[in-house]
């Protein structure tokens, strides 16, 4: 048993400095939406692949990109709170095409 919990220390010890700091699941969900609603670039991105474009964000869970993907306003403001109408601007754009 102690030679296990010793091997998960190293193993987190190794752990590349970006992964030990990296964001939760609720900033980086705000990340994704702030971003998008300021790069257009990004924007064309989730539109076209949702799942290309938030390959970066290795912290979202499937449930996070999913959610994202689909532009599910309700669950996302369920993790993160009430969106303002600039942050909510993926989401509804997601909602208002025609791909389902």
């Amino acid at each position: 048993m102690a030679r296990l919990e010793a091997t998960k220390k190293e193993t987190i010890t190794k752990l590349p400095e970006e992964t030990k700091t990296a964001k939760g699941g609720k900033e980086t969900i705000l990340e994704v939406l702030a971003r998008a609603a300021e790069d257009s670039e990004f924007l064309a991105k989730l539109s076209e692949n949702p799942e290309k474009a938030l390959s970066e964000y290795v912290v979202l869970t499937w449930e996070e990109r999913a959610a994202l993907a689909s532009g599910d306003i309700k669950k996302i403001e369920g993790w993160v709170g009430k969106l303002d109408k600039k942050m909510a601007t993926w989401l509804w754009c997601r909602l208002s095409q025609e791909r389902w």
